[in-house]
């Protein structure tokens, strides 16, 4: 198979959340695009898994020439990778190996860690099958992890090389813009927080998750077009809504509602609507939670979790007053603003395999 036709069908089932462990993203993500890149995968000797270190073990060793490790990957749940990276240096250093790997199935961060620097500084590229374009994406694991380059060590001299480049700097001055913009977009909960709390901090009072949002939505009017606003607010990858979901939300007078193929629901909150949305959804498929919760969710918080703790590890303090169980014994935020809201269900739509805005309608209305 070609590394373009895996890698939109790994994208396919990110985003449906078929990649419910590590164990999983090992089998279906990392080593079939390693073989597609010439790696011999049956041969433990080429792709050494578990591989020990006085003690401790790295989950894979790529190796050349045969047992001889040239490359460490380590492997994470989708988007639970936080933390990899100390123990993967750890690794690395201990064996000298110039070029570490993490990955979660869809980030892949490609470090250097005999160069100088935090974990952050030392990693020469930092790659998201769902954020970019599929032919960037198999450049760039064909410039690092094609086998026969590994070999010869052009992967790693150009790792070496991005890393050192000044080009890579005017790259994110000239992305910095586009960064500001799709934070505004999604209304990071970070983002929330910290404007509230800032907030009070200068008048005593603190804004609501939805003020937040609306003065967040104010700021991206000025970045961009109306038009372009509501296009991007609304639209993910080729996600057609019908005209009813392209109107603004918010509108006074509008329900809060929603209508998965044709029955409606309705309830008293846009919160209401994101717990509704949950509980049907994972009554219809009890498989739904275990493939949700194996998708990316924000950048600190997970959107669905185990525990109540697991949703907020940067405000322990949000845990008891805004999460909720459902009744599968699953626990979901609830302290987000309407846009963020929409995003969620958005990405719950998807992994249901629903269209939003046909098969699943909301209303998040005032």
């Amino acid at each position: 198979m070609q590394l373009e036709n895996l890698i939109k069908e790994i994208r396919e089932k990110l985003k449906a959340g078929c990649f419910v462990n590590e164990a999983s993203v090992s089998t279906g993500v990392l080593l079939p695009v390693l073989q597609t890149l010439g790696w011999k995968v049956f041969d433990t000797q080429i792709i050494w898994p578990e591989y020990s270190i006085r003690g401790k073990r790295v989950d894979f060793a790529l190796c050349h020439p045969a047992t001889k490790p040239a490359i460490f990957v380590e492997v994470k749940k989708v988007g639970q990778k936080e933390g990899g990276d100390e123990q993967l240096f750890q690794y690395a250093f201990d064996e000298g190996i110039p070029m570490a790997v993490l990955t979660d199935g869809q980030e892949w961060l490609f470090y250097l860690p005999a160069e100088r620097g935090n974990y952050d500084e030392r990693c020469a590229y930092k790659l998201d099958l769902l954020e970019r374009e599929i032919g960037d994406s198999c450049d760039r694991l064909r410039k690092y992890l094609c086998y026969k380059r590994v070999c010869n060590e052009e992967a790693i001299n150009a790792a070496r090389s991005d890393y050192k480049n000044d080009y890579n700097i005017i790259t994110m001055k000239a992305t910095m813009p586009r960064a500001w913009k799709k934070l505004l977009e999604e209304q990071d909960g970070l983002l929330v927080d910290l404007i509230a709390e800032t907030t009070e901090d200068l008048c005593g009072n603190k804004p609501n998750p939805d003020l937040v949002g609306d003065f967040l939505r104010e700021q991206l009017h000025q970045v961009m077009p109306e038009k372009l606003v509501r296009e991007n607010a609304n639209f993910k990858e080729n996600q057609k809504m019908d005209d009813r979901s392209l109107k603004r939300l918010g509108r006074k007078g509008r329900a809060y509602e929603f209508n998965i193929r044709g029955q409606k629901f309705t309830g008293n909150s846009a919160r209401d609507v994101l717990i509704g949305v949950f509980e049907e959804l994972t009554k219809r498929d009890p498989s739904f939670p275990n493939r949700f919760m194996a998708r990316k969710h924000g950048r600190k918080r997970r959107y669905m979790a185990g525990t109540k703790e697991e949703l907020y590890p940067d405000r322990p303090d949000l845990c008891n007053d805004h999460s909720y169980r459902l009744k599968s014994g699953q626990w979901i935020g609830v302290n987000y603003s309407v846009t963020s809201i929409q995003d969620i269900i958005m990405i719950a739509a998807e992994v249901a395999g629903l269209k939003f805005g046909s098969d699943l309608i909301v209303s998040l209305g005032e």
